[in-house]
């Protein structure tokens, strides 16, 4: 049992990113995170962070009714498993959960209490990592009867193996597949290379959508 947890920053903005974008959602960043991608731009550190009880969560929570759901963010929100299965069940809004996709065990535990899932795709060329096809195929396997979407972060130095196994996994899962160009303070995808992209999956695999991240482009959170 675990009553309390670290969150970063709680606040309402416009989803920007994936299949949701536009919808007005109240954001809950969660501290921590098992991987360390070169693009990352989200500070999830425990530094300046607030701990709140189950109890004190759903009272933020409850403050905003008039939100689409609620974002599990990070960070990666899978790590704290064990205060979620506390309050996830006493949530009064639809939950949303954003999550590079390599923890099934701990999705396991909490995804009946889940309503979406924006998963990612991690690209080895990108995030400066290992490849995850196997933690992100053991992944997808666990989610039944749960909308669902992965989204793919990349750059220039996409290969064609990865959009070989980033299409097998969507495949496999059916799946749609959100194609998000990089796009950091030092390093910004242009349109063009973005749609030749866009047209090699297209070649493979039908579920593709391209969907750059339109709260940078507008300029909110």
């Amino acid at each position: 049992m675990t009553d309390k947890t670290k969150i970063k920053e709680i606040f309402v903005s416009i989803q920007g990113e994936g299949l949701f974008v536009g919808v007005k959602q109240l954001f809950i960043r969660f501290c921590g995170c098992n991987l360390d991608c070169n693009f990352c731009d989200t500070d999830y550190s425990r530094d300046n962070s607030k701990t709140y009880t189950v109890e004190e969560l759903l009272e933020e929570v409850n403050k905003h009714s008039d939100c689409h759901s609620v974002s599990l963010t990070g960070g990666e929100p899978l790590l704290q498993t064990g205060f979620l299965k506390e309050f996830l069940p006493h949530c009064p809004l639809p939950i949303y959960l954003e999550t590079n996709a390599t923890l099934a065990g701990e999705l396991s535990e909490i995804i009946d209490y889940v309503d979406y899932i924006s998963a990612d795709i991690k690209l080895p060329s990108c995030t400066g990592e290992g490849a995850f096809w196997k933690e992100h195929d053991n992944f997808f396997s666990k989610i039944r009867h749960k909308e669902v979407f992965a989204k793919i972060v990349f750059d220039k130095n996409i290969t064609d193996e990865e959009i070989k196994e980033s299409v097998k996994l969507g495949a496999k899962h059916n799946i749609e597949l959100i194609l998000q160009p990089k796009n950091t303070d030092s390093e910004t995808i242009d349109i063009e290379f973005a749609q030749k992209v866009m047209d090699k999956f297209l070649k493979k695999y039908k579920k593709v959508r391209l969907i750059p991240q339109v709260h940078k482009l507008v300029n909110i959170k």
